[in-house]
């Protein structure tokens, strides 16, 4: 009741609830769960009070990595807080650029797909398949897209509610501010939610410029953030009214709400993506191929530090326990590398073959890896380098580099013409001392990730490696 009083304090007209368009994100996770049932609440505690209330518009915005369970609990917590069938609330689906109303059996666009599957490759093969880059820089680009249409689809919103305590929201604006700035990129801070999208849209830009290669207007141009919404639109945070830590309120959760822990959607920190799932698995991919231990070494390697920042986020025990056990032993990790193999190629179209590509690189950084990925992995090609060399750095193609153009997009999943800016493109340094560009950049303030130690070989020495993820 105290939240939802300075919410009706905080609506431009608070004199006609009714008036009052009030966006909440709904990425289908146990905390975003919760905090739209707890918005809910607030919603109809004030129709209680003044028999009038804000309408409430709801989005979620959909990739690839979101399997079909997390669809199903989003359907779930609607049914259960009467949002599909009240006209004073608006749940909406984004998938890339497309806002439509939200439909649980929705079959996801096949560009969407595409583009997600695009991003993860470039990316991954320009950082050895570094996790949070390689998965979750273009997505969240791509979520903060969501948040600007959502926010000026049909007449637009006149508030945004956040779990986001302020200060948290001034750190994301001045470092995106900041990183735009560092990069030679328009930013004016203290324009509000439309100047950071502004910023951010720069970013996304220059981004997907350095990833996709320069000529790729079409494709950069699809990855802009949305930013033409209202001047002045404000942010509400619950954050001092109430608290996220799942187990306080589990049985609200999977009783009431009816949210399921899913063995793909729940993986590590999501509950809501597969994703770091996949993480885990390229870990021990690269463990496996690159360094030529154990697919178990580098799973556990993964497990480790995945758990970690689960503790770090106050999971509860029990969730931590089951993460625990589903890699606890080899029957476990064999069960997860069939299922991630699955995901891999369901959701993404990416074979293991494709994946084991990526994990070496080896087209970055004018080819300097391709000669150790093609004696390891391709013999039959390895005699073919030069001409493999001379195709990538543009050479024409004829009949005798026909197969080789063809080896090359079905080993690494992308077309001759990707591939070529890959080859342009510098691998991102391990080396503190080097420049990391733009991927870099954005991973250096990640709190998702930490230096762990490892061996680049079987009976290698010990080494120190900087592992991210969720």
């Amino acid at each position: 009741m105290r939240c939802a009083l300075k919410l009706y304090a905080a609506l431009p007209d608070p004199g006609a609830l009714e008036k009052n368009v009030v966006l909440v994100a709904y990425g289908g996770g146990k905390d975003s769960s919760y905090m739209l049932a707890f918005v809910r609440g607030i919603q109809l505690l004030l129709f209680q009070v003044y028999g009038s209330t804000f309408r409430m518009r709801v989005v979620t915005n959909r990739h690839a990595g979101m399997p079909r369970a997390v669809m199903e609990n989003i359907h779930r917590t609607y049914k259960a807080l009467g949002i599909l069938e009240d006209p004073g609330c608006e749940p909406l689906l984004v998938e890339g650029n497309e806002v439509q109303p939200f439909q649980v059996d929705a079959a996801l666009g096949k560009a969407v797909v595409q583009r997600n599957r695009e991003d993860i490759l470039m990316t991954g093969h320009r950082t050895r398949a570094d996790a949070r880059p390689t998965f979750c820089n273009a997505c969240n680009l791509s979520m903060v897209n969501a948040f600007g249409l959502a926010a000026s689809h049909a007449g637009g919103v006149d508030l945004i509610v956040t779990g986001d305590s302020r200060k948290e929201q001034r750190a994301y604006s001045v470092w995106v501010h900041r990183l735009a700035r560092r990069y030679g990129l328009s930013s004016v801070e203290g324009n509000g939610f439309r100047g950071f999208l502004e910023a951010t849209d720069n970013i996304s830009q220059a981004y997907f410029r350095d990833i996709h290669g320069d000529d790729s207007t079409q494709a950069i141009h699809a990855r802009r953030v949305e930013k033409g919404v209202r001047q002045g639109m404000a942010f509400f945070s619950i954050y001092d009214d109430t608290a996220y830590d799942a187990a306080s309120h589990w049985r609200l959760l999977t009783e009431y709400l009816g949210f399921e822990f899913d063995a793909i959607a729940f993986s590590f920190t999501e509950s809501d993506c597969g994703n770091p799932a996949l993480m885990a698995h390229l870990r021990g991919l690269k463990c496996e191929r690159l360094y030529g231990r154990t697919y178990a070494e580098g799973i556990q390697e993964y497990v480790s530090f995945a758990v970690g920042l689960m503790r770090h986020k106050q999971f509860p025990q029990a969730l931590i326990d089951e993460m625990v056990k589903r890699y606890a032993d080899a029957a476990g990790v064999a069960r997860m590398r069939t299922a991630m193999g699955a995901f891999a190629l369901d959701s993404f179209g990416l074979s293991e073959e494709q994946l084991v590509c990526m994990v070496y690189s080896p087209f970055a950084g004018t080819g300097q890896g391709l000669a150790h990925y093609l004696s390891r992995e391709q013999p039959s090609l390895a005699r073919h380098l030069e001409d493999l060399h001379a195709l990538l750095r543009g050479g024409e193609v004829h009949a005798a580099s026909r197969g080789l153009q063809h080896s090359l997009e079905r080993l690494s999943g992308l077309s001759l013409s990707q591939l070529r800016t890959l080859y342009q493109r510098p691998l991102v340094p391990a080396s503190p001392e080097e420049d990391k560009g733009l991927i870099g950049a954005i991973l250096e303030r990640d709190p998702h990730k930490r230096t762990i130690q490892t061996r680049h070989a079987a009976n290698g020495p010990v080494v120190n490696e900087l592992l991210s993820g969720r």
